[in-house]
């Protein structure tokens, strides 16, 4: 296991309040990348292309994601955050607005898909990844602001490009809103400065024993079973929330009754919670302990499924994807905290980027079998709802074997000299 145990550094040159809206300034950006469905059926009736062929274009951003997270993780933990953004969300607004004057299929894949999902997870990685490091004493906080921003970016982007596309074109709305995502990267990347190594904040003492806190790479860390616990975790974790994310219309409508449009509007309040949510439990998991979130947020998953089997009606609906997507950001908020606990922040970038690896798994599953479900049961996706129940029962077993896990291990063994699990 390789391992550093750096000097405490406290850096009052750094203001990481900065440093955090501005990361949050540039997610609010590249967040866009998941209102894709507001521009997908322009695309194809513009272009005469098919819904499959149009899809493709986001399936390519999403299967790319662990690339650019675990490289981005790498120039962060060599110092290189704002090189990190700055590549990353200039490649994401020129995806955007090449998109935008996209003639061919081909063209958008290698625009949208390829150039916009590679900028995206550099900036992405490079914002999360470095303002953590400046927030030792509120983790849980800056991971779900950071989270937040990302969540609440296609609450704003959607309308915004509907109402563009309604009065003017789709290509109109990529090449505006790529070209305002570019000025806002460049100008809230001149707030971004890399984190010092050992960072302490001015005015914050380290709770007793933080000293004795190591920073394992990710060669040490995929040797531990805590990666393998919260691998699992972090998987099962996001699939409910991804499954609902990618369906929640269709479940509307197949199985509540509710108008395409009403069902959007649901699909709004969804966006709406998972961005919430990543805030919310975000800082209550500093004051609760990360793995206690994480039982509760599982056991919510659980309860917000039944409701949705159990209750027919539209509030039983509004109640289950809300408290979904207050735990799908919930999940997204808690994890980045939760891998740098472990595994100290020297290596966090690349360490974290693997971990999301898990996401992108869930990304790939969920969305399918739910759809597979519900296509063998004439539009009912209760099977999948239960599916998803017994996947949240696997967290929280999970979950508490971690706990145990980090209560009996040696100190000399542990990532931090506290044993007690967070």
């Amino acid at each position: 296991m390789s391992v550093i145990a750096p000097t405490a550094r406290n850096d009052a040159t750094v203001n990481r309040w900065a440093v955090l809206w501005g990361s949050v300034a540039i997610l609010l950006c590249t967040g866009a990348i998941y209102s894709f469905s507001v521009f997908a059926g322009p695309l194809g009736e513009a272009h005469g292309w098919d819904k499959p062929a149009v899809m493709m274009a986001f399936t390519i951003n999403a299967a790319i994601g662990p690339v650019p997270m675990i490289l981005g993780g790498y120039i962060v933990d060599r110092g290189g955050a704002r090189l990190s953004i700055l590549v990353g969300g200039v490649l994401f607004a020129s995806g955007f607005m090449l998109a935008g004057v996209a003639t061919t299929t081909t063209m958008l894949y290698l625009s949208y898909g390829l150039l916009a999902g590679l900028g995206q997870g550099l900036a992405y990685s490079g914002c999360l990844n470095n303002t953590l490091k400046l927030f030792p004493d509120r983790r849980g906080q800056a991971a779900g602001l950071i989270t937040g921003g990302m969540g609440l970016a296609s609450v704003v982007a959607a309308p915004v490009a509907q109402w563009i596309i309604r009065e003017h074109s789709v290509r109109t709305a990529f090449v505006a809103m790529g070209a305002v995502y570019l000025v806002v990267v460049l100008v809230a990347s001149t707030f971004v400065r890399k984190a010092p190594v050992g960072y302490v904040p001015p005015g914050w003492t380290p709770p007793s024993g933080a000293a004795a806190q190591v920073n394992v790479s990710w060669t040490g860390m995929i040797q531990t079973p805590a990666f393998y616990l919260i691998f699992l975790m972090m998987g099962v974790g996001a699939f409910s929330g991804l499954m609902i994310a990618s369906n929640a219309s269709p479940i509307g409508q197949s199985m509540f009754g509710l108008t395409a449009a009403t069902a959007a509007l649901f699909v709004s309040a969804y966006s709406a919670s998972n961005a919430l949510g990543r805030v919310v439990w975000g800082a209550v998991s500093d004051r609760l302990g990360y793995l206690n979130a994480l039982m509760v947020i599982y056991g919510v998953v659980a309860l917000s499924l039944l409701v949705l089997v159990a209750v027919d009606s539209v509030i039983g609906f509004a109640v289950g994807i809300v408290g979904l997507g207050l735990c799908f950001g919930g999940v997204m908020g808690v994890f980045p905290a939760l891998v740098m606990k472990n595994f100290g922040p020297r290596f966090q970038g690349i360490n974290y980027g693997i971990m999301f690896t898990a996401y992108s798994l869930a990304a790939f599953f969920a969305p399918r079998i739910a759809a597979s479900m519900a296509d063998a049961h004439d539009g009912d996706f209760t099977v999948a709802f239960f599916i998803a129940i017994a996947l949240a029962a696997v967290g929280l077993f999970l979950t508490l074997v971690f706990v145990r896990y980090s209560a009996r291990r040696a100190p000399s063994q542990a990532p931090t000299a506290s044993a007690q699990p967070r």
